[in-house]
């Protein structure tokens, strides 16, 4: 606080130089006098800026008047208000403005009058402040080379509505920025709004080097506030340097993996420089492709760049090496032989990588080797043989060849007449006859009634081809005994097979049961003949036992067998006469009882 002493007045006033107060806010301007009565009256001037320094009242005081001046900016914005201290001979008058504006930066002037009319005067300044808003930086959209000579923008920073004027400082990675001719340079622009705040524009230039393109850029703000000095920072960016391309570097995607034909490879050639240069790909003179690539792509690639800025021209070179696995070839193909005749199968593709080789038969592997050999050839030896080559390094190239080997001779059916299962819907039944041959055999089919002695139409025969033979399928319906005969036949002779199909009783779950197979009626007679033999056997044997007096024929004839001694051999019965019971007991040759009803 300093104190004004107005020599020629008699009135002492004590009044501080300056007033700060934020805008928008309230200031309180005290004026203090030394009197020992209160003051008569007491004036309030301001004193116009610029130029004209003429004094306006805007308030006045005395013992019976306290007037706001209608006319000026301070009406219904100011007070005063008053106190006096007997004891101190102090008195005092506050002037207190509401909602400060920027206009009210100026002086104000306190004059008090005492009885006597002598006077004082006091000035005070009053002094406004705003703090800016936060700094906003923006770098440069586009690089900024290293070439060129002069120092380059290479950002911009941007402070709004501060008051008194901000100050804006560069930095560079947490070094504040100095100004130099060749190196840094700033420039800056102030603008005052309509409302009277500022706006302060600050532009940095250096001579960028590569090292900066990793460089923080950032601006610093330092504002006034009552009492002291704030600082804020902008956000930190980075410049996007352009340098010239002095080495080239070229590689493969993907990396570190063997290449096969078809493959799509893509070939990246960068240069140290930024932006990257255009770039001239070479192939054996001719321009690069990378999509379906083929042996012939195998070679030496070169990537070239030019800087048109310097006109620098940097280059690099790869090799190449497209694998390839050749479709398989198999000698001989197709081949037909003759029972017991040899044969021996090759099988090779021609590959950039080592290879391995397998032949297989029916899913299962032979031979671990290009050649195969076919010794004494059945029809087991016919059928459809696989050569496999693969590339243990590269698992992608992988081949495949089949050749179908057949062997001459009458067919042979290697199985009986097959019985399918019942559909019970309409009592039908499948049956299937399979016959290896080569020719393929002729398979024909023929049905007949037992009981009747005739034949029975044969119902659509499905014929299926496989790698030695055919497989045929017919549906037959019974409600009778058949015989099923199926005959194949080729060039080289013909064979037969039967089988009868028996009716048994509709509620059944099968309607239908084979009792014989290959001989037919034949089989029936035998087995026929063998059951009445042991018929006749077992009767000889009770007959001989009988007039041995061993058995006993009345009710009362009741003889215990067991308390005999017998060899396991023996036979032992038991037969009960009546109505109502007879069993016959028999101890087999490992002495188990059986019951009656076994």
């Amino acid at each position: 606080i300093a104190v004004c002493l107005c020599s020629w007045a008699v009135v002492d006033m004590s009044m501080e130089d300056r007033v700060d107060v934020f805008l928008k806010g309230q200031a309180e301007i005290p004026c203090i006098y030394t009197l020992k009565e209160p003051a008569k009256m007491i004036v309030w001037f301001t004193k116009l800026p610029g130029r004209d320094q003429s004094r306006r009242r805007i308030y006045y005081y005395d013992d019976q008047n306290e007037i706001i001046e209608e006319g000026s900016e301070y009406a219904g914005r100011i007070k005063v208000t008053h106190s006096h201290e007997p004891q101190n001979a102090r008195g005092s008058a506050i002037l207190i403005i509401d909602n400060v504006q920027l206009s009210d930066q100026r002086e104000f002037i306190c004059t008090v009058l005492n009885v006597s009319t002598d006077s004082g005067e006091g000035h005070t300044r009053l002094q406004i402040f705003n703090s800016p808003s936060l700094p906003v930086i923006e770098g440069m959209h586009t690089g900024i080379s290293v070439t060129v000579e002069e120092p380059s923008k290479v950002a911009h920073c941007k402070v709004d509505n501060g008051y008194p004027r901000p100050n804006i400082t560069w930095y560079k990675d947490r070094f504040p920025l100095q100004q130099s001719d060749d190196e840094v340079k700033t420039m800056e622009s102030v603008t005052t709004k309509p409302n009277g705040l500022l706006t302060v524009d600050s532009e940095l230039y250096i001579k960028v080097k590569r090292t900066d393109e990793d460089a923080l850029f950032y601006c610093e703000v330092k504002y006034f506030v009552p009492g002291g000095v704030r600082m804020t920072e902008s956000k930190k960016i980075n410049i996007t340097v352009y340098y010239p391309t002095t080495e080239v570097t070229m590689s493969v995607n993907p990396p570190d993996r063997l290449i096969k034909e078809g493959d799509t490879v893509e070939i990246r050639c960068e240069g140290n420089g930024k932006p990257q240069p255009f770039f001239d790909f070479t192939h054996n003179g001719e321009m690069l492709l990378l999509e379906n690539v083929k042996r012939s792509s195998s070679g030496t690639y070169v990537c070239q760049s030019i800087d048109f800025d310097t006109n620098t021209v940097a280059e690099d070179s790869i090799n190449i090496t497209v694998h390839y696995l050749d479709h398989i070839v198999v000698t001989p193909e197709e081949t037909v032989l003759d029972q017991g005749e040899d044969l021996t199968l090759t099988c090779n593709a021609l590959s950039s990588l080592p290879t391995q080789t397998a032949w297989y038969k029916d899913g299962m592997r032979l031979v671990e080797r290009h050649v195969l050999e076919l010794n004494n050839a059945s029809y087991d030896t016919a059928g459809m043989y696989m050569c496999e080559v693969t590339v243990p390094s590269l698992p992608e190239l992988r081949e495949q060849k089949s050749v179908q080997i057949s062997v001459r001779g009458k067919p042979k059916i290697t199985e009986e007449i097959a019985v399918g299962p019942v559909n019970k819907a309409d009592r039908s039944v499948n049956l299937t006859c399979y016959a290896e041959g080569y020719p393929f055999p002729t398979i024909t089919w023929t049905l007949s009634d037992q009981w009747t002695g005739q034949p029975v139409p044969v119902p659509e025969v499905e014929n299926q081809k496989t790698d030695t033979g055919v497989l045929s399928m017919i549906s037959v319906r019974a409600v009778s005994k058949l015989t099923a005969n199926c005959s194949a036949a080729n060039e080289f002779g013909t064979v037969n097979v039967s089988r009868t199909i028996e009716a048994c009783d509709v509620l059944t779950s099968a309607c239908f049961s084979a009792l014989t197979a290959g001989g037919g009626s034949g089989v029936i007679i035998a087995v026929i003949i063998i059951c009445l033999l042991l018929i006749a056997i077992l009767g000889s044997v009770l007959y001989f036992l009988y007039k041995k007096g061993k058995l006993p024929c009345g009710r009362s004839g009741k003889q215990d067998f067991t308390k005999e001694k017998a060899s396991k051999d023996d036979i032992v019965m038991e037969m009960k006469s009546g109505k109502s019971e007879e069993a016959v007991l028999l101890q087999g040759v490992n002495g188990d009882k059986k019951s009656p009803t076994e």
